[in-house]
């Protein structure tokens, strides 16, 4: 058995929705005693969130939404996927079909089957809705805990956990 599970959640800018999965699985692997067995990150497709090598911080109203949960994600700036992380990680998740598109550009293709949409964990065939545009950050949130929920059920179903 591999010593982590490693999962890399993946937006465009690295500072609403690929945050807020990252924290909220960290918060759920934590209350679940199982947190030991993960490596969780976050990364954007674009370098919008990124200037002169440092990344922008938490979105304030995506951080406000974690904070209404008891979740911080204090520390966290923006990064962007780099191709050397296709081996690092065993299952990167995307928010929507657009991140799919240019992870796989980033990332030269997905030999192994890795690349995966976060609600598609959940059942459910469709984008997590970026709240930069909408506004809807309790939306976000909630899409993230149900794709996240049905990652663990997927993993534990598996034996993985």
């Amino acid at each position: 058995m591999k010593e982590h599970i490693n999962i890399l959640f993946i937006c465009h800018g690295n500072i609403c929705r690929s945050p807020m999965a990252e924290f909220v699985l960290k918060d759920m692997t934590q209350k679940q005693n199982i947190s030991h067995l993960f490596h969780i990150a976050s990364c954007a497709t674009s370098t919008e969130e990124i200037w002169n090598g440092v990344g922008n911080p938490v979105y304030p109203p995506a951080k406000k939404e974690l904070a209404k949960h008891g979740i911080s994600c204090e520390g966290k700036r923006a990064v962007q996927l780099r191709k050397d992380d296709y081996s690092k990680y065993d299952y990167l998740i995307c928010m929507d079909s657009a991140n799919v598109r240019n992870s796989l550009r980033i990332l030269g293709g997905d030999p192994d089957n890795k690349i995966k949409m976060c609600l598609e964990f959940a059942g459910i065939n469709r984008d997590v809705a970026d709240p930069w545009y909408t506004g809807r950050f309790e939306t976000t949130y909630n899409d993230v805990v149900m794709g996240c929920e049905g990652l663990l059920d997927y993993l534990r179903k598996r034996g993985d956990i």
